[in-house]
């Protein structure tokens, strides 16, 4: 098994992919034609940077070309600068 662990002040995140769309017509849109997904799932932080705002098991909101792609074991991940992360998302309940 492999760890994927941040340095430089580093994020990595497991984005989070949208299900295969269509169309109203019917017609299947190409993972071309999709638009980049610009939230997921904090997997690794780097530890040596205490101003880090975020956690393993966080969703984010990261800015949209940022970081770099990679697959390790059949899955994708994203590693972003951790300035790149733009808003943290919070479960709150209704009043």
């Amino acid at each position: 098994m492999k760890e994927l662990v941040p340095v430089n002040g580093n994020v990595i995140l497991k984005v989070e992919e949208e299900a295969e769309k269509k169309t109203a017509a019917g017609i299947i849109l190409p993972d071309t034609a999709k638009e980049k997904p610009t939230y997921g799932k904090v997997i690794a932080v780097d530890k040596s940077d205490d101003d880090i705002q975020v956690s393993v098991g966080d969703k984010v909101i990261f800015k949209k070309y940022s970081g770099t792609e990679i697959e390790i074991d059949g899955e994708k991940y994203l590693i972003l600068p951790y300035s790149d992360i733009l808003a943290k998302i919070v479960e709150t309940e209704e009043i």
